[in-house]
């Protein structure tokens, strides 16, 4: 991709802001900031996006996005790693973190949960160890999950089961770990059967020998390669207070990290899917604040939910923003519908954020194996327009251009990467 010329008026607002920023980072203000890059980053972006573009019916969209096949592509902020690049590396470790990096997200998501010592971890869940990781061929901590390996009983329909938890282990112990593919077998009768459930439409290439990060270490990586980063503070899977870790202890001390470290807010977009702790950043981390992003969840505890009708969101829209949130991030098919002619058009969730001023994220693409069966979860409100791994592109296109997202989570980043570059995000 050929790069814009730079226009005088840009280039006087960029020096004059790289001097702002220069004087920010004098001796005598310890707060470390991340300059604007004085030119794009390379990305690898692969084989995969070529693939699904050649999928794709005839549109001018194909044509658009095919004539970018030899170009050069560069990171972008609208290419969001979602837990690294969770399709083909095991998901928050270093090795799917640097996928993501290397493919050109410009954001970086470190899901933030807690070890039995309260030390902040990346994992996606606080119970997650069991099917994330190799926690059970490791006798000794196998031994202290909260429920440790039941085989599966076919006679009695009982499927294998496990909960292994951060909080069952110290920090120490959760570093001997090793990262595998997301996935565990419910018909297993051994421990090492329950392990192997990796998808089919994953693969084992590159897991086994995953790397566990820290928060703390998270941040260092993220800003060491100049990407921002998008923290989730997990809901607890234990009571809290956890041993006298009040849930306001957990939402503070993870932005905590980030101002030891040295970044600046503005490089943080931290989520979370409890309002509450929207709210109390708003209230004691507004500079944070400013872009915490409020993950929207309401449809899966209010079975009369619907993206189509209003009455069935509470809050609004408009009584989100008073409260203080300024970016809200449905899953994909909360923000689109099916018109009479089947096409993909913006749900009235999509336009009733955009209306009442609020900025809007979605996940996560290339989460759904393969679309042939109409895309399961991510796509149940567009199922019917749903046949072809090109369809990947389709729905992408629709949130850009007529949702107006800002950033897409992705498992596989390089395909929105390829987007942005080849449309000029």
């Amino acid at each position: 991709m050929k790069l814009r010329p730079i226009s005088s008026l840009s280039l006087g607002l960029l020096i004059a802001t790289s001097a702002l920023l220069a004087g920010c980072n004098s001796d005598d203000n310890n707060t470390e900031v991340t300059p604007p890059a004085s030119k794009p980053v390379p990305a690898q972006v692969g084989e995969r996006p070529l693939f699904l573009v050649r999928q794709m019916q005839d549109s001018a969209l194909k044509t658009r996005l095919e004539q970018c096949t030899t170009d050069n592509f560069y990171r972008n902020e609208f290419s969001i790693g979602h837990r690294g690049a969770a399709m083909q590396f095991p998901e928050h470790t270093k090795e799917s973190y640097q996928a993501a990096i290397d493919s050109g997200a410009g954001i970086v998501e470190c899901d933030v949960t807690f070890t039995a010592d309260k030390a902040l971890v990346c994992r996606h869940s606080q119970c997650d160890l069991a099917s994330t990781t190799n926690i059970l061929a490791v006798p000794e901590l196998a031994n202290k999950c909260s429920s440790p390996f039941t085989p599966a009983d076919a006679a009695n329909g009982v499927s294998a089961s496990a909960t292994c938890c951060t909080s069952d282990i110290t920090l120490a112990e959760f570093k001997t770990l090793k990262g595998k593919m997301e996935g565990s077998n419910p018909k297993a009768t051994t421990a090492a059967e329950f392990i192997n459930g990796t998808p089919s439409w994953r693969t084992d290439l590159y897991a086994g020998n995953g790397t566990l990060m820290t928060h703390a270490e998270s941040i260092e990586m993220f800003k060491k390669a100049g990407v921002k980063m998008t923290p989730e503070l997990k809901a607890a899977s234990v009571s809290m207070p956890f041993d006298g870790f009040t849930q306001q202890d957990y939402a503070q001390k993870m932005l905590d990290e980030y101002t030891a470290a040295g970044v600046d807010a503005s490089q943080v977009f931290p989520q979370s899917f409890i309002l509450d702790d929207i709210k109390y950043w708003v209230a004691n981390a507004p500079e944070f604040a400013k872009q915490a992003v409020f993950l929207d969840d309401r449809y899966d505890y209010n079975s009369a939910f619907d993206p189509q009708n209003s009455a069935t969101w509470s809050p609004s829209m408009a009584d989100l923003k008073t409260q203080g949130v300024e970016i809200i991030a449905p899953p994909l098919w909360v923000l689109v519908a099916l018109d009479a002619d089947k096409k993909i058009t913006p749900s009235e969730y999509a336009k009733a954020a955009k209306g009442a001023g609020l900025k809007i994220i979605t996940w996560s693409l290339e989460r759904s194996g393969l679309l042939k069966n109409g895309g399961g979860f991510y796509y149940q409100s567009i199922t019917e327009a749903i046949d072809n791994e090109g369809d990947t592109f389709e729905l992408l296109d629709v949130l850009a251009k007529d949702v107006g997202v800002i950033g897409v989570f992705s498992d596989w980043p390089a395909t929105v990467t390829y987007y942005a570059n080849c449309m000029d995000l």
